[in-house]
């Protein structure tokens, strides 16, 4: 028997829509729909997007996937990327209390994964504010930084190009993380807005994009080839929030390329 006063976290919400959700469970999930509308509002349009996904792709999803390609990256980008970028477009969560989540599926991530977004929350508020001093290397050494971070970090790091979302290179540091070096790049707009972007080793798998915050700030977080990626920013609406990260998430995933 469950309670159904545990409130339903947005993991808990994929699933149901996923048909993945404990029997058990699915009778306090629609129970919690019917009496949080804004909640079945997201279910409704994360369904409706999953059914466009299939009437548009089930028809192709049996061809043999072409050798040259990384099939691994291929088989588990769909829900990785999809899913986020419609969870980043709605509208706001209902705001949580006590550690300050917004999202409900951060109560339930990995361990490793809430450490990690707590991490880079807390380095953007300590860096973001600085004026004479945000970054070790400035981002006119752009091609220095990488290398450096790359050496020190023991993974390639790539600071992205972000002018098309209105963003400028500062620069970066080194910082430590509970799963050893951690990168740190920090980006600023011609209006003064500053985006972050922390990078560690984990050992979670590949993950969806999530959304998290704590106070004024928030993040867009996701695990991809054993790194762990935040975006975090101090006031930015979640549209804006989902367009920087996924202009970061493209680049990434073309790493390898």
């Amino acid at each position: 028997m469950t309670d159904r006063n545990i409130p339903v976290t947005e993991d808990e919400l994929h699933a149901y829509v996923d048909n993945e959700l404990p029997a058990e469970r699915r009778g306090d999930v629609e129970a919690w729909l019917a009496s949080h509308p804004d909640d079945a509002a997201r279910v409704q349009s994360w369904q409706a997007m999953a059914d466009l996904l299939h009437t548009r792709y089930d028809s192709v999803i049996d061809e043999a996937v072409p050798k040259r390609l990384e099939i691994e990256r291929l088989v588990r980008q769909p829900r990785k990327w999809v899913y986020g970028a419609v969870a980043a477009t709605l509208a706001a969560f209902i705001v949580g209390g006590g550690v300050g989540w917004l999202a409900r599926g951060a109560t339930a991530a990995p361990s490793a994964l809430q450490n990690f977004t707590v991490h880079a929350i807390e380095a953007h508020r300590l860096y973001v504010v600085e004026v004479r001093h945000p970054v070790e290397v400035p981002g006119s050494e752009r091609s220095h930084l990488q290398q450096w971070l790359t050496k020190r970090c023991g993974w390639i790091v790539r600071a992205p190009e972000l002018t098309n979302a209105g963003l400028k290179l500062v620069g970066g540091r080194l910082l430590p993380s509970s799963a050893g070096p951690a990168s740190f790049m920090m980006y600023e707009s011609a209006s003064g807005e500053r985006f972050t972007i922390y990078t560690a080793k984990s050992a979670a798998e590949a993950t969806q994009m999530r959304f998290a915050a704590e106070g004024k700030e928030s993040t867009l977080f996701w695990a991809d080839d054993g790194v762990v990626y935040a975006v975090v920013s101090t006031g930015a609406d979640r549209g804006r929030l989902s367009q920087v990260a996924q202009a970061v998430y493209d680049q990434m995933e073309k790493k390898g390329g």
